[in-house]
């Protein structure tokens, strides 16, 4: 009897239990065009927004013929990619962009002019919105700081830039250092940050002497820090500005990257043209039904 007693305990118990979750749990409402774009920008220093601008056009040169950043000043800033694709996966109308290395599926990256965001896309040239993955030195490097640099623009290295889902920056020959002892610090950019990982990753595994300290931040921040020595490598997903290259930085293109144009999987766009995404993210356009006919 008192099995059976503590049985229907149990058993009552998931049943209200079952019946609690039923009554908190709310389906996803549908998409509803007439609601506002939630636009999200990266921060300013991030190398991912200044290639974001220069691509679609939401930098324009002013009167004066200085380059100016048009973006959206009710734009919501997020200072990371990680921040920026939580951002969108959690907000049904909102629209962002970030690496293409580093989408996943909680969220929806949408074609451009019809094309999709992919390696092949921009290997083929018909995928345009891409950039340079570059790191940043200036003066001589350490012995492993040097082999850690050999080592990513080795065959080695670039094999896992593609492995990674980034495109190969040049063809080389297999890596072949003398793997020397000593630490190495890496600054900069949130987007290279991810790759940067499993290079480290895989270097340790060839030079197990080796010590290498990885500091995420931005692109502006990275060149700031090598100029400074702050740190011995640099990491941006822009191009070194000459005002930096007259402080003593030497540009070197690891990978190339595209940028993916992302929406929050419910949202019913699936394309857009260059001329709307540069429309949202200066303002212009502000209402999802004036997108989704």
């Amino acid at each position: 009897m008192k099995v059976k007693k503590v049985l229907c305990t149990v058993m009552g118990m998931i049943m209200i239990a079952g019946s609690l979750v039923g009554c908190g749990s709310t389906a996803a409402k549908p998409f509803d065009a007439s609601k506002n774009i939630t636009t999200i920008s990266r921060e300013e220093g991030s190398g991912t927004r200044t290639a974001f601008i220069e691509l679609f056009g939401v930098q324009q040169k002013d009167a004066s013929g200085v380059k100016v950043d048009y973006t959206y000043d009710r734009a919501i800033v997020t200072n990371s990619t990680s921040v920026m694709m939580t951002s969108v996966s959690s907000n049904q109308y909102a629209i962002g962009y970030i690496s293409l290395g580093s989408l996943n599926d909680t969220v929806k990256a949408v074609t451009i002019d019809g094309i999709e965001a992919t390696v092949a896309n921009i290997n083929s040239g018909t995928y345009k919105i891409s950039r340079p993955f570059n790191i940043a030195t200036k003066g001589t490097l350490s012995a492993v700081a040097q082999d850690f640099e050999n080592y990513i623009l080795s065959s080695d290295g670039q094999s896992v830039i593609e492995s990674s889902g980034y495109i190969k920056a040049v063809d080389a020959k297999a890596y072949s250092g003398s793997k020397p002892s000593g630490s190495i610090v890496i600054a900069g950019s949130s987007s290279v940050t991810p790759v940067m990982e499993k290079l480290k990753e895989a270097y340790l595994k060839v030079n197990t002497s080796a010590k290498i300290e990885i500091q995420e931040s931005d692109s502006t921040t990275g060149m700031t820090s090598a100029i400074s020595g702050i740190c011995d490598i640099g990491m941006a997903s822009r191009a070194v500005s000459d005002s930096e290259k007259e402080k003593g930085l030497t540009q070197t293109t690891i990978a190339i990257d595209g940028l993916a144009v992302i929406v929050n999987k419910e949202n019913t766009t699936a394309n857009l043209t260059t001329e709307a995404v540069k429309n949202i993210f200066m303002g212009k356009t502000t209402l999802w039904s004036d997108i989704i006919k």
